[in-house]
């Protein structure tokens, strides 16, 4: 059969060739409703982009690629590495797209699995619609997914409420019945919402024992450790301030020390904090925290993905990695 050309694809979708193109190469420059239809005509006739019909016929190189939002932070940095590492010794390079909105996450799922040459993809912490997954499982790229689930591929995950708990539940046995809380608010619709889950963990132990979280020591913000210093100077200002702190991260829990330093707070006596994650930072300031295997993560999402690129007809395997608490200095 004849290949199925751009011109087509424009006349099906009743667009421009240079539409279809931007929908192709910059996807998330096409507003939603024409970026639909393109993607429609595409799936209708088969097209496949010159660039992917000629990816598909090199044998000899190959390449994994990485979706994630928020790449910067600590945790996604410390994920990332366990990626690479896995690939080291493998045919396959390493290729990073970071997402900072909705419309960026679209157009890359939309765009990944016809022209950016990759014979596999990991999505981090980036829930996606039912079309999504139909394109990637049409086109036959395979996938993993790390901090979420959705069916039919495979995924690794933590439980994040039962962290939250085991947080709760360690300060709790220290004495403290004061509590507050550091966490996320404004986050953004395209990824997932993690922080929440560790407070309602934290606030399930806190209940167990008969003990609320007051909302005066409930402390919100969009992430960053300047916010969470903020925050805990708020906190500190209450008249009867916390004893206890739990932080959602320990990139959050860096700004909670900062604050308690700059008022002269002796940890653990005079204030407790807990982090979550155990990053690298983690160890060297003596914060105790709810380690996550970040970096095992990122190495089982490369093993699953080159398991199904070696035999696609292995199942699929959806991975619960534990948590466990670290106790150092600071709570």
């Amino acid at each position: 059969m004849p290949q199925v050309t751009v011109y087509e694809v424009a006349e099906n979708a009743k667009v421009s060739i240079a539409t279809v193109s931007r929908v192709l190469n910059s996807p998330e420059k096409v507003n939603e409703a024409t970026r639909a239809r393109v993607l429609a005509a595409i799936d209708r006739l088969g097209y496949v982009p010159k660039a992917e019909a000629a990816a598909r016929a090199r044998k000899d190189h190959g390449r994994i690629g990485v979706l994630a939002p928020f790449f910067t932070l600590p945790s996604f940095v410390e994920r990332l590495r366990g990626v690479a590492n896995a690939l080291d010794d493998s045919p396959y390079e390493l290729a990073i797209y970071n997402v900072d909105s909705s419309a960026q996450r679209d157009g890359y799922l939309a765009s990944l699995p016809l022209t950016r040459r990759l014979d596999g993809l990991i999505i981090m912490a980036l829930p996606f619609d039912q079309a999504a997954a139909e394109r990637l499982l049409s086109h036959q790229l395979e996938t993993v997914l790390i901090e979420f689930s959705q069916e039919p591929f495979s995924s690794i995950r933590i439980d994040d409420r039962a962290g939250g708990r085991l947080a709760g539940e360690y300060l709790l046995s220290r004495g403290h019945r004061r509590f507050a809380f550091v966490g996320d608010a404004d986050l953004p619709n395209y990824a997932i919402h993690t922080s929440d889950w560790r407070l309602d963990g934290y606030r399930e132990a806190l209940a167990s024992a008969g003990v609320t979280l007051p909302g005066e020591y409930l402390m919100l913000a969009p992430h960053s450790r300047e916010n969470a210093r903020l925050l805990t100077h708020r906190l500190l200002d209450l008249p009867e301030p916390p004893t206890a702190i739990f932080a959602a991260s320990d990139n959050q829990a860096v700004g909670v020390l900062k604050a308690a330093r700059e008022r002269g707070l002796s940890m653990p006596k005079e204030l407790a904090v807990m982090g979550f994650d155990d990053v690298d930072i983690a160890d060297y300031i003596g914060l105790t925290t709810i380690h996550q295997p970040l970096e095992e993560s990122g190495r089982v999402a490369v093993d699953l993905l080159l398991a199904r690129l070696v035999d696609a007809s292995r199942p699929t395997q959806r991975s619960r990695l534990p948590l466990t608490l670290v106790r150092r200095e600071t709570a």
